[in-house]
């Protein structure tokens, strides 16, 4: 079935009739520029198009699909009836208990987003223009009339912009859509997707399924919004791998803050992949019937600008041509400015997560033992605001061993390892050895996972195996926890289906499966890959890879996925981008490129989990009273925690947490797509507006801003975790592979980081450790991030240098040789300087003050002797 994969690797013979010549002359109006050739003809009712050919490498192909060239336009006399539900499906969907999906789902089901709405006055025009670069279509009607010009992008040949503008003779609302270019096979085809909200190979008759978790695309003709739209291009590659998208031009979607306050919610796009007429035609909608500018009395307009992309690509390179050509997202780090660096940004988020106040560390009595965790104020089943949490065991354990702080490894990890052991269920029962849950309740004394009384598969995996896999790498010896994980292990394979699944949860009354509506989409096979890499036993590769390999055929081809937040009934989240981790790491042991392969596939699927619209400005702002340049609280660069239909990223936007940014980095290494290495960049890059200055501790969602952890302390672990291993990653990429350190285990639940520090790694050759000591390293320039290492026996110390900036950098660099570990003279004896190629040579002068210049994203060693 590798065949299949998503028409990433094209491994499907395709047959086709190619003119190695340039298409003849049309009769009719035509446009052609030596990469794309239409043709329209003339009849009783217009002019419709009757060739589209493609240039594919030298020959041309005639698209498959039939020609139409058909325009539409809706409009309604007023919007009472915009304002009723559209449809019946999913009517017992989601549940009552699922509070905040529910008004998003009412939303996504009204008139208007099922394109219901008002009435479609489908037509072709009657009359011509022709210009040598330029085609103007028009047509009267008794409610409007309406002119389109059409003509070749001369930056980008494959492009071809339309501007329609409608002219109303009667009042009401009106919505221009897209013509109808073609007619594709909706039986065979090989990719098609809105970005961000669905995606997949197929059709899904399951309403449900296809439109709230965005598996495959739905049967029925559904206009969604661009605010989860991660890039405005939605598109179809069919199966001579031509793929055709129509982008609206840049300003027309919304601004998420267009001014003073949050505009994230308005609405003046609609994208679908089916027209309304429930054809196969990737369709943009704008205005928006009932929606900014679609009302227009006698005599007034509105004009609409978008393009088609027409390329012998898959869909992958046409997504990428509308975030990067279109709207210059590869342009984005060019307007990045910091007063903050992320190194610095660890060093304060240290004093953060020791903070017993700060950081609401409690301690709570349970079964003959005291645990310690954080306060989580968020919604949580049974809590009376009295829930606590851990969230990053690796970045605990990581932090605690590189800056030896006592206060952690004395008053933080013995309460948090209790906390894990406690997490297991311990009653031989159905439930023996699985995760009781996230979250402890102090007033109830129990376990609860976050929004039901049921145990997850998946839950094993993250908050038994992933956690103590982490902790074991630290402390090997542990023999309770070897236990612990062994037992889980068990529980998890016993657990297994025949096919390599999971059932998603069992209730913890009845021990019967629930959400039999949803397959288990997610990496569950991963806590089996840990479970082998500790405890040796085959029998657990031999199930994570029945498992991997059942994860991709049902998820990965077809674009299926679940997520693992259950407040939002598991709606496809940072999972996915953990998918792409655990393959890669199966990889590493199982050396069968399936696995690769599946994990690039996953990876290019994950990229329509990060904004790449608007355009980022430098336009002033007001955000709480503070002025803000456009380009500081940009979206572009940032992942959702969920999108769709059903995702937080509907009214907050999307989240700070950049747990994908070292994975993407890891991605670009193996494919050298430039798209993961900016989108990495761009994530981690300039967000000092979301961050509170005191603790280095940014804001969740987008739209709280700068206002730290808020409800969710536990945070600054994920933060502090996908910042270290970010920075590793870009140490290990800048240097190709010369500074290198093994890499821990993925954390739950946010994403795929993984953590470092629990053995030495190696840089340009000389075995080195990492630590992370405040005042080793004063940094004058903010835009210089560093890693260090020591080697204790070769009495050497390295601080890794790096530029995260496109501009060269000259800046100040201290030394204080008396931080390293073990040295108390505070002496350095010999200086020298690493080059990005492993060049040394010798520095003159001292570690007080060194000027070091770097080259954009530039990177140099010190070897600090001792």
């Amino acid at each position: 079935m590798v065949g299949r994969l998503i028409g990433l690797i094209c491994l499907f013979p395709y047959f086709v009739f190619a003119q190695s010549k340039a298409p003849s002359k049309s009769k009719g109006p035509a446009l052609a520029n030596g990469h794309l050739n239409l043709e329209w003809v003339n009849s009783a009712k217009g002019y419709h198009l009757n060739k589209i050919s493609v240039l594919n490498k030298g020959s041309w192909m005639e698209l498959s699909a039939k020609p139409s060239g058909e325009f539409s336009v809706l409009y309604t006399a007023d919007t009472l009836s915009l304002k009723e539900k559209g449809t019946a499906q999913g009517n017992d969907f989601p549940e009552s208990i699922y509070r905040y999906i529910i008004p998003i789902w009412k939303q996504g089901t009204a008139l208007v987003q099922m394109n219901k709405a008002g009435k479609a006055f489908d037509f072709y025009p009657d009359r011509t223009k022709e210009s040598p670069d330029q085609l103007i279509f028009q047509k009267e009607l008794d409610q409007f009339s309406l002119s389109s010009s059409w003509e070749f992008d001369a930056q980008h040949p494959n492009d071809l912009k339309v501007t329609l503008k409608l002219t109303a003779k009667k009042p009401g609302y009106y919505s221009t859509a897209s013509p109808e270019l073609a007619l594709f096979d909706k039986n065979n085809f090989k990719w098609a997707t809105v970005p961000g909200v669905f995606q997949g190979n197929q059709l899904n008759a399951n309403f449900v399924n296809a439109y709230a978790y965005g598996q495959g695309i739905p049967d029925v003709p559904v206009m969604v919004r661009e605010r989860t739209v991660s890039t405005l291009s939605p598109l179809v590659q069919n199966n001579q791998n031509i793929t055709l998208a129509v982008i609206p031009e840049p300003g027309t979607g919304r601004d998420p803050w267009a001014s003073d306050t949050k505009t994230q919610g308005s609405w003046n796009v609609g994208l679908s992949v089916l027209n309304r007429k429930g054809n196969m035609m990737p369709t943009a909608y704008h205005p928006v019937l009932g929606q900014a500018n679609s009302y227009l009395a006698k005599g007034e307009s509105v004009s609409f600008s978008f393009r088609y992309t027409i390329m012998a690509e898959d869909w992958f390179t046409v997504m990428k041509h509308a975030a990067n050509d279109i709207y210059q997202f590869k342009e984005v780090l060019a307007l990045k400015k910091t007063a903050s660096s992320l190194t610095d940004r660890v060093f304060k988020m240290t004093k953060y997560v020791t903070d017993d106040s700060l950081s609401m560390w409690q301690l709570s009595p349970y079964k003959n033992m005291e645990i310690g965790a954080q306060k989580y104020l968020g919604g949580v089943y049974g809590s009376e605001k009295d829930a606590i949490k851990n969230s990053d065991y690796g970045a605990m354990w990581m932090l605690a061993k590189l800056t030896s702080n006592q206060k952690l490894i004395n008053n933080r990890l013995p309460y948090a390892r209790n906390f894990k052991i406690a997490q297991q269920h311990s009653e031989k029962d159905f439930f023996y050895g699985a995760s009781e849950g996230q979250y402890f309740l102090q007033n109830s004394k129990k376990f609860t996972e976050e929004w039901g009384p049921y145990t997850e598969p998946i839950g094993s995996t993250y908050y038994l195996m992933m956690d103590i896999g982490n902790m074991l790498l630290f402390n090997p010896d542990d023999a309770k926890l070897r236990a612990e994980l062994k037992l889980a292990a068990e529980k998890l394979l016993s657990w297994m289906k025949p096919d390599g699944s999971w059932e998603v949860a069992y209730d913890n009354k009845t021990n019967q499966a629930m959400f039999k509506d949803i397959l288990d989409l997610r990496p569950t096979f991963y806590g089996l890959f840990i479970a082998y890499k500790l405890l040796g036993d085959q029998k657990y590769l031999n199930a994570a890879k029945k498992g991997a390999d059942w994860y991709i055929e049902q998820a990965i081809n077809k674009g299926a996925f679940i997520g693992v937040c259950g407040d939002t009934r598991f709606a496809p989240d940072f999972a996915t981008a953990q998918s792409v981790q655990a393959l890669l790491d199966l990889y590493e042991i199982d050396k069968d490129p399936k696995y690769q392969n599946a994990a690039i596939a996953a990876a290019k699927i994950y990229t329509a989990s990060v904004y790449t619209h608007p355009i980022p400005s430098a336009q002033e702002k007001l955000v709480n009273g503070v002025k803000r340049a456009d380009w500081e609280i940009s979206q572009a660069g940032l992942s959702f925690e969920h999108g769709g239909i059903l995702g937080s990223a509907n009214h907050h936007g999307p989240i700070l947490l950049a747990s994908h940014a070292g994975m993407f980095l890891r991605m670009f290494s193996i494919t050298k797509d430039s798209l993961f290495l900016t989108m990495s960049r761009a994530a981690a890059w300039g967000r000092d507006a979301f961050v509170d200055q005191k603790t280095g501790v940014a804001s969740y969602y987008w739209d709280a801003m700068d206002k730290g952890a808020g409800p969710f302390p536990h945070h600054a672990w994920w933060q502090i975790g996908w910042i270290m291993d970010y920075l590793i990653s870009e140490a290990n990429l800048r240097s190709d592979g010369q500074i290198s350190f093994p890499r821990g285990f993925i954390t739950p639940k946010v994403g795929p980081h993984q953590t470092y520090g629990f053995a030495a790694g190696k840089v340009y050759g000389t075995a080195a450790s990492l630590i992370l000591e405040q005042g080793l390293v004063k940094a004058e320039s903010p835009y210089l991030e560093y890693v260090t290492a020591f080697n204790a026996d070769q009495r050497k110390c390295f601080v890794v240098l790096m530029n995260n900036s496109d501009q060269r950098l000259n800046t100040q660099v201290q030394l204080n040789p008396g931080k390293i570990p073990g040295h108390s003279a505070g002496v350095s004896k010999e200086l020298a300087l690493i080059d990005i190629h492993g060049k040394r040579s010798l520095l003159s002068g001292n570690s007080n003050s060194l000027n070091i210049e770097l080259a954009p994203f530039g990177l140099k060693v010190i070897e600090l002797c001792y």
